[in-house]
């Protein structure tokens, strides 16, 4: 079954809740979503406070897939650059699919639906992310339309001895780019 995806859901304690949920249950499968394993809820809250701020600013906003239970299953977050001379790409964060997900074909349903919605806003050209070297992430982003436009060797120090590159990756939108901004509420996901 594929998941329904809102964007800028209503902020409430259910979905800060699953979210919260989420974002402890992925990195404690071994996620790279900033924190390395064991992670609890109240480890995950103050950067779930830092991305609740800059949604309230304007800067953020929040794409969640819902399971057929009507549990948070998925996100990503957009981040809208604030720099003068790049107001025409956003940064994904935070891009996670519940474990208990995983070999669903749900990711691809998140970043088909993200790039959806990110091609519906006002002027954006491209997506750039960044995931952690030595998982295989860049292959998957590179088959889902991603290339990697960057790496920093290293950068990432998960534990003592391990350290990993940095990678950045781009996906340039199509010409849909500079079309309306979806509407929020559920849409059923399509992959593309």
């Amino acid at each position: 079954m594929a998941l329904t995806f809102e964007l800028d859901p209503p902020l409430g304690p259910e979905l800060r809740d699953g979210v919260l949920g989420l974002w402890a249950d992925v990195s404690n499968a071994g996620g790279s979503v900033g924190f390395v394993p064991p992670v609890g809820v109240e480890d995950v809250r103050p950067e779930w406070l830092k991305h609740l701020t800059a949604i309230a600013e304007g800067r953020t906003r929040l794409l969640v897939g819902y399971d057929e239970d009507g549990a948070v299953a998925a996100t990503a977050f957009f981040s809208f650059n604030t720099h003068r001379l790049m107001p025409h790409w956003v940064w994904l964060y935070t891009v996670m699919v519940h474990p208990r997900h995983q070999g669903k074909g749900y990711g691809r349903e998140l970043l088909a639906a993200a790039e959806k919605t990110a091609a519906g806003f006002e002027g954006i050209e491209a997506i750039r992310l960044t995931c952690r070297g030595g998982e295989g992430l860049e292959r998957f982003y590179g088959s889902c339309g991603y290339r990697e436009v960057g790496r920093v060797p290293g950068a990432i120090r998960v534990a003592p001895g391990d350290d990993r590159d940095d990678i950045t990756m781009l996906l340039t939108l199509g010409a849909a780019a500079s079309g309306p901004a979806p509407a929020s509420g559920p849409a059923p996901a399509s992959v593309a």
